[in-house]
């Protein structure tokens, strides 16, 4: 008898033998037959996320991140929705890449394939139970969920629907397992699945993606943390720049994607910076600057070396004054983490330097970082946002779920 892990390990195993058989057709009937679930067990869902938001409050939980524990009828609706536009894409799996004839007559050719069993590891955000999910089940994969513990009712009420929805539609519900037990020696054993899981991907904070990247023994995807920058350039729309820095910070403060440091050009700052502190206050956003920053306006604190490095996933920003474009890509690239970083400026030349010379999965010119999400790139949905460059980069859709296989067609050929 194996362990309790070991055991969800062989069930997803078996599971997702079947998912690979399913028909595009199948697929997209169980995704819809699931997102009508969510709607019709919604009451149940929100009753039992309020028992994680209050634990979350009673225990002091920062109100960003009690923000994205919380679910409305409008992130269910949202959830429902994300499944319907994963139905509605096109299926890659079975796809043929390539075909090519040898000299010797065999044709060798390339396709995409499941991965197999696709683990995740994250945090709060209960709305991943279904986005994971959804992507997962349509590219032929079953799919192990480890979420936190401050979150475990409002997965288990999310993960009951999913799998209604599943047996109403006449699937498997092993297709998709939830990790119940939320002690740490569950997720340690979840990291050393190999040759149960193949593949896991951690969704989280630092700490979580540093412990599942330097312990697992089964190949990871890491989904990096979000020190996002916006760069306010010389003869940027001032306006515009201010408009983009509120709705980056702003809209969600708890999310990867949010705008956490700010870069000015000298030129812009005596105009720009009196401008961004005002429209911050709104939000009672705290902002830490250098000494040309603080010299500018007494709203503003005094930054130190670590502000430049961090992700505050809180009321709390950081503005950098640079003397060029060149400085401001030299201090992004050192500081940022791989994430999503913005350029606002008039000047073509320098938005496509900025796009050729940052480091980082999404680089925007002229628009919010917290367009980087797979629901806004047309994916659905997305299993999480790769700062890693093997295998997968930025919001990971159906593609990044896939691997690929040569098949070899012969005529009685053998090696000689």
């Amino acid at each position: 008898m194996g362990s309790y892990m070991e055991t969800l390990g062989s069930r997803a195993k078996t599971a997702s033998r079947e998912a690979g058989k399913l028909s595009t057709n199948e697929k997209n009937k169980g995704l819809l037959s699931v997102a009508e679930e969510l709607l019709l067990e919604m009451e149940a869902i929100l009753q039992e996320n309020e028992k994680d938001v209050s634990g979350a409050e009673a225990r002091g939980m920062k109100a960003s991140l009690v923000d994205r524990l919380r679910l409305t009828e409008i992130r269910v609706q949202d959830m429902a929705e994300g499944l319907r536009q994963i139905a509605a894409l096109d299926d890659p799996t079975g796809e043929v890449l390539s075909m090519k004839n040898r000299p010797n007559g065999l044709r060798i050719g390339k396709r995409r394939v499941p991965l197999g069993v696709v683990g995740i590891i994250y945090e709060s955000r209960p709305n991943v139970t279904a986005d994971a999910f959804g992507l997962c089940f349509k590219t032929g994969n079953a799919v192990i969920l480890r979420g936190g513990s401050d979150a475990i009712h409002s997965n288990k009420a999310i993960v009951h629907a999913v799998k209604e929805g599943l047996r109403k539609a006449k699937l498997p519900q092993d297709l998709i397992l939830l990790v119940e037990d939320t002690s740490r020696e569950t997720v340690n054993e979840m990291m050393k699945l190999h040759g149960f899981i193949d593949v896991l991907i951690p969704r989280g904070g630092a700490g979580l993606i540093a412990s599942v990247v330097q312990n697992s023994t089964v190949p990871v995807i890491e989904t990096g943390t979000g020190n996002c920058h916006i760069y306010v350039d010389e003869g940027a729309d001032l306006n515009m720049a201010v408009d983009i820095i509120e709705n980056a910070k702003t809209q969600r403060m708890g999310v990867c994607n949010a705008c956490e440091s700010l870069v000015i050009h000298e030129h812009a700052a005596a105009q720009v910076i009196p401008m961004i502190v005002s429209r911050l206050k709104l939000h009672s956003v705290e902002i830490r600057g250098d000494e040309t920053a603080c010299a500018l306006s007494g709203e503003i604190v005094p930054a130190s070396e670590e502000d430049w490095g961090t992700e505050y996933l809180d009321a709390v920003i950081s503005i950098k004054v640079v003397e060029s474009l060149d400085a401001a890509i030299k201090h992004i690239n050192t500081y940022n983490t791989g994430h999503s970083e913005s350029i606002i400026t008039e000047s073509y030349a320098n938005a496509l330097r900025f796009q050729d010379e940052i480091d980082a999965a999404a680089v925007y010119v002229n628009a919010s970082t917290r367009f980087t999400d797979g629901f806004e790139f047309g994916f659905g949905a997305e299993i999480g946002i790769s700062t890693q460059k093997l295998h997968a980069r930025g919001p990971m859709g159906l593609e990044a779920l896939t691997t690929t296989k040569y098949i070899i067609f012969g005529s009685g050929q053998i090696r000689r």
